[in-house]
């Protein structure tokens, strides 16, 4: 068995995680995960991609979810911090997540102006209606909400050993957890990276978990998490450091299909409550689909 080792929620997509000790796990994925989105003036949503200053707004939501406040990382910064009352009344916009067609609730002046400050950029902040149906494909389909795809992304500790191990052999600096942003890391219930009949310990066995329970929730796999450019961001200065770990991965985690895989995308089977100490088991194993 492995354990829960971190639990990371992000509010708004593409903006720093908040780390914490127990979280409810809802249909959609740990409550208010990617439940908010900073948009351009089209629609498009903004992603660290092309912008890289998210990773250092540090947002918090209210546990009943009616307030969010938006923080600058650096905490004398000019930009201060913005906090809001949550609006699920407001007219609804057309949003676009990778070219899909969603809607989101515009959350007005006030974060509108302290973002396209902070960016550079004129931008927006919307919500997740709560009549949003969106279904992730994959595996286990279910729903999600402005998450990439499926609505938990989880990873283990000893996946990220062993790529740091392949980056020091070719005198790469190592990595955080944070370059890879998931919500559930998992670690050997001894805390080591080795193989003790823990199935934590042993690198990316993540990839042949296909159901999961944590205490009295399930998870389904639906699909390998394929890696992309947000990973060359430095998550704490939000600057670009490329190649890695895109040019490691890329030899010797090839997808079939294409592109390079790090973690496992999970849909949410049965809802309840997470923590960090809590039991991690496979209740069924498939074959990796690397």
């Amino acid at each position: 068995m492995g354990k829960v080792a971190d639990l990371i929620c992000y509010p708004v997509k593409g903006c720093a995680g908040t780390p914490m000790s127990d979280a409810l796990l809802t249909p959609a994925g740990l409550a208010h995960d990617r439940s908010f989105m900073v948009i351009g003036e089209e629609g498009v949503f903004r992603t660290q991609r092309r912008h890289p200053r998210l990773a250092l707004i540090r947002p918090t939501v209210s546990i009943d979810g009616t307030r969010i406040t938006l923080a600058a990382a650096n905490a004398t910064s000019r930009f201060g911090t913005v906090c809001l009352d949550v609006t699920t009344s407001a007219p609804r916009r057309d949003v676009d997540l990778f070219g899909a067609a969603f809607q989101g609730i515009d959350q007005g002046e006030e974060a509108a102006a302290w973002l396209s400050d902070f960016l550079g950029t004129p931008s927006r902040l919307v919500r997740v209606p709560p009549e949003h149906d969106r279904i992730a494909d994959g595996l286990t389909p279910g729903p999600s909400g402005y998450a990439d795809s499926s609505a938990v992304h989880l990873l283990t500790r000893a996946s990220l050993a062993l790529l740091n191990q392949r980056m020091a052999e070719r005198g790469a600096p190592a990595l955080s957890m944070n370059r890879f942003r998931p919500n559930i890391v998992v670690e050997s219930h001894d805390g080591h990276d080795h193989d003790g009949g823990d199935w934590a310990a042993l690198p990316h066995a993540e990839d042949r978990a296909r159901r999961i329970t944590i205490g009295d929730t399930e998870l389904g796999f639906a699909k390998l998490a394929v890696r992309c450019a947000v990973t060359l961001v430095e998550q704490d200065t939000g600057a670009r450091r490329g190649p890695e770990p895109l040019r490691t991965l890329a030899d010797y985690r090839r997808a079939a299909p294409g592109g390079v895989v790090f973690g496992a995308k999970f849909s949410v089977i049965t809802p309840g409550k997470l923590s960090v100490g809590n039991e991690v088991l496979i209740q069924e194993w498939g074959d990796a689909r690397t």
